[in-house]
């Protein structure tokens, strides 16, 4: 059997009710749950649990979520004695991951992360920035088109990386527009407005990042003891020194994630298990070789289906 990865979604993933029926008869699923409304000191899982849809998206609200309800799935798959080579998360799913790695503990991680929502909503005022789609074009290409653009006074860059002809750009709602308008005429299929409260991991988050240093100086970063594959650089990190440096690079760095898959196919990876909710990551990882085994672990259902075939294929 080759090597397992688990990844951790980001932002875009939460739904209301995530987490909630294994919650309700899992004791280590509802102390996770628990945990975190004591460190924000709030009803985190109310709102989780319940809604309204519209309050949970909220990037304040939507990281410490997605976060709480990653790992509390960790926690209950953990169980069934599964361990990762390598650990992996899309933006925000980094600290999920780095919680997996045993490099922050899960109380820091919600503080963090909740710090983190705050400051990212508080860099660029809403409505300056924003964030799109581009299908079907390549990255060198759309890099000219962005640097055109930014060289003309309206900042945009790629932000996310996903697969191949899945890139998303982010910046000024000026320089996106622009952008757009290029990229398309460049040969992009099409160009989707994503539905953000602000231009992430572009450069217009410098301000965030800078004031985020602060907040990961406050909180206590270990060596990861399974190598978390970054986001910044698609290569493996486990210096608690190295680690912090990349989390505050991230904010305003593009989100290598088609590199980061291949990477972890390079090291010998041949099983990616998503744990949160839905399953963006695994259809992502899809894109990227077909050959590799993925599941996505998303509530009981999903998990037992998942513990079956890992058991079968270690057999």
């Amino acid at each position: 059997m080759g090597k397992i990865a688990f990844l951790f979604p980001g932002q875009g993933s939460q739904a209301t009710g995530m987490g909630k029926a294994l919650a309700a008869t899992e004791q280590i699923v509802s102390e996770t749950f628990k945990k975190a409304d004591e460190v924000l000191g709030e009803n985190l899982s109310g709102l989780i649990f319940e809604g309204p849809q519209e309050k949970l998206t909220l990037t304040v609200n939507a990281q410490p979520a997605l976060l709480t309800t990653s790992i509390a799935i960790l926690a209950y798959f953990r169980q069934f004695g599964f361990e990762p080579d390598y650990t992996a998360g899309h933006s925000l799913g980094e600290y999920s991951a780095l919680v997996a790695s045993g490099a922050i503990s899960f109380e820091d991680a919600v503080y963090a992360v909740r710090k983190r929502g705050e400051l990212m909503e508080e860099a660029v005022p809403n409505g300056e920035g924003t964030m799109a789609a581009v299908l079907g074009m390549d990255r060198e290409k759309l890099k000219e088109v962005t640097g055109a653009v930014t060289a003309g006074g309206n900042p945009v860059q790629l932000a996310n990386l996903n697969c191949p002809g899945q890139i998303v750009i982010s910046g000024s709602k000026k320089g996106v527009e622009e952008a757009a308008g290029k990229a398309r005429e460049a040969g992009a299929k099409r160009v989707i407005p994503l539905d953000v409260s602000g231009p992430f991991h572009s450069i217009l988050m410098k301000p965030a990042a800078e004031r985020f240093e602060a907040v990961l100086d406050s909180i206590k970063l270990s060596d990861a003891a399974i190598p978390v594959i970054g986001n910044v650089t698609a290569e493996e990190v486990t210096e608690a020194s190295e680690i912090k440096k990349r989390l505050v690079e991230q904010l305003y760095s593009p989100v290598l994630w088609e590199d980061s898959v291949a990477r972890m196919i390079a090291l010998g990876v041949d099983t990616f298990i998503e744990i949160g909710p839905g399953k963006v990551l695994t259809g992502l990882v899809k894109k990227v070789d077909r050959s590799v085994r993925t599941f996505a672990i998303s509530d009981r259902e999903t998990c037992d289906a998942a513990v079956a075939a890992l058991k079968e294929g270690s057999e």
